[in-house]
């Protein structure tokens, strides 16, 4: 292909990497700091369980998929940009 192609191919994969996986990864991170600020909360006010752990639940399947999707668009983006600096 010509490195024009491979350019393209890596900013539309980077892009979709983008698109696919980042909201997936805010809505995670999101989710932990809500869920330590009412571990800390619960703590503060006298109310929380001993020995219970963490409230944390982790990823869900979906932002687990997504983020997978959005690495490996990434890891394309990558490879064509190398075939873009290969080929020109």
């Amino acid at each position: 292909m010509t490195p024009i192609v491979w350019l393209l191919v890596a900013i539309i994969a980077g892009a979709a990497a983008y698109l696919v996986g980042w909201p997936a990864w805010r809505s995670y991170r999101g989710r932990e700091a809500r869920d330590s600020n009412s571990e800390r909360y619960l703590a503060w006010r006298g109310r929380a369980v001993r020995g219970q752990s963490s409230l944390r639940e982790g990823m869900t399947a979906d932002e687990r998929r997504r983020i997978v999707a959005g690495a490996l668009l990434g890891f394309v983006a990558v490879v064509a940009l190398i075939a873009f600096f290969a080929t020109s």
